[in-house]
């Protein structure tokens, strides 16, 4: 996330053509460096056991050993025992969807949703990371941490935010057989969004990019990509009698950096609303294909624009224009005791009679329309965290993670991953513990590359098993 001016521009007619298709994007970059094979560095941590003094979480976890982890230490007491870390840097750990079996799938897409931190935003924000060494700021080794990182998940589509440096990311990605296309942003700011997947599980069938300052939105940005299974994956996975319908796999992929300005909620809307209406248009285009939207939403759990998100309206005279993305203020995330009454109090004031008044220009912006108050989106999604079960210490009450983001001025979560119901989510890779994050400082560290941390999910389609 990043602070941004509170310059309002002037509406533009939403007919304007939203599509961008950049074709010299698909080219590489290319920089002069070595072919030597990269060693992927990873940090072993040896874990002890002590004493559990209170009751374990009710919500069901199943963790699988992490592949960068040292042997563990057993030290047996009574009945109850609580992982602690000899390090402050943490490990996260994959969670498995009880709700489905992983063998039962055939086609799966592990989705990785990552703010990498542009270099410029960093250098120009230096408040926000105080309390974090120099050397972890660095660009030449966040990118290879970053890289590394990836390679540990095994991810076949990448979206990124923040990248202000592609060709730097774009080489070392594909070296790991990526292939990738970038959309900047426009105004003043370098940064943007890139989409990258491995080139030989998937063909780049359609790309588009938005560009909101065409609708008087600001300069953020958002991709849209259809990508198909090749051939060779869809085959050897399939069975001979499925039907043509499941024989080419296809998936419309979205990525997004929506505006941050917390008090600019009617801009943040519009930006939502113009990327979920192109979403569901292609998707429909392409013969009704399952959607997957990621990215850095600059919105809470708790706020107005999840609420949107999820449930796919939102009366606008019941909130503010001014907190529609939640309390994006410094450190003001509530800890886990306390978010029952938190949550209470949120809903609490979405049930207030209508008492906010919304401009004309700013009803124009969220809704696209003079005069509308209420806003509807066509795709019917669900968030990929809360359907994995996760426990106490890294979920919030909606399932979602405590905090994907940490600096000296903000924790708390702001990115996710969000999915038609054609797919179904197996695993996710679970979050840092807060007490975790507390004790880096905050991000980038020596072990985590950005101040974001990555959102990782696995999806499996959902006519495999008919869970549709």
């Amino acid at each position: 996330m990043r602070i941004i001016g509170d310059k309002r521009a002037p509406p533009a007619a939403e007919h304007s053509a939203s599509k961008r298709i950049h074709s010299s994007l698909l080219q590489p970059c290319h920089l002069n460096e070595t072919s030597k094979k990269r060693r992927l560095l990873t940090e072993t941590e040896t874990l002890t056991l002590e004493p559990l003094t209170t009751h374990t979480p009710p919500l069901r976890t199943n963790y699988a050993a992490s592949s960068h982890s040292s042997f563990r230490t057993h030290h047996k007491h009574k009945k109850h025992y609580r992982i602690k870390s000899s390090t402050a840097e943490g490990d996260r750990k994959w969670v498995y969807s009880t709700r489905s079996n992983a063998s039962h799938h055939k086609d799966k897409v592990v989705l990785v949703s990552y703010n990498i931190l542009a270099v410029e935003n960093a250098s120009k924000h230096q408040d926000l990371y105080s309390k974090v060494p120099p050397k972890y700021l660095d660009w030449d080794r966040r990118k290879k941490l970053l890289c590394e990182e990836i390679s540990r998940y095994s991810a076949s589509i990448l979206c990124l935010q923040e990248v202000d440096r592609f060709c730097d990311i774009d080489n070392l990605l594909q070296k790991d057989g990526f292939r990738g296309v970038y959309q900047a942003r426009t105004g003043e700011a370098r940064d943007g969004c890139a989409i990258f997947w491995k080139n030989e599980l998937y063909t780049l069938l359609h790309q588009e990019s938005i560009e909101f300052q065409m609708f008087g939105l600001r300069n953020n940005v958002a991709q849209l990509c259809v990508l198909e299974m090749t051939q060779d994956q869809s085959s050897s996975t399939l069975d001979a009698k499925a039907s043509p319908a499941c024989q080419s796999r296809s998936l419309l992929v979205g990525n997004i950096h929506v505006l941050f300005n917390p008090k600019r909620g009617d801009i943040k809307l519009g930006q939502i609303r113009l990327f979920l209406k192109k979403a569901h248009e292609l998707s429909q285009e392409w013969g009704n294909i399952p959607v997957v939207l990621a990215g850095d939403f600059n919105s809470m759990p708790q706020s107005a624009m999840y609420q949107f998100l999820a449930s796919a309206e939102l009366d606008l005279q019941l909130h503010d224009r001014r907190n529609v993305s939640g309390a994006i203020c410094p450190l003001e995330y509530q800890p886990s005791q306390h978010q029952d009454k938190y949550a209470a109090s949120f809903w609490s004031s979405v049930s207030r009679p209508p008492i906010y008044r919304w401009s004309c220009e700013e009803l124009c912006f969220a809704t696209g329309t003079e005069g509308v108050t209420h806003l509807r989106h066509p795709l019917n999604l669900c968030s990929a965290y809360p359907r994995v079960h996760g426990c106490k210490i890294t979920r919030d009450n909606h399932g979602e993670p405590l905090a994907t983001s940490y600096h000296s001025k903000f924790m708390g979560t702001v990115d996710y991953i969000w999915h038609s119901r054609e797919v179904v989510p197996v695993r996710v890779l679970d979050t840092l513990p807060i007490h975790i994050l507390r004790q880096m400082g905050g991000l980038p560290s020596k072990k985590w590359g950005s101040d974001h941390l990555a959102l990782v999910c696995e999806l499996a389609f959902a006519d495999d098993v008919n869970e549709k």
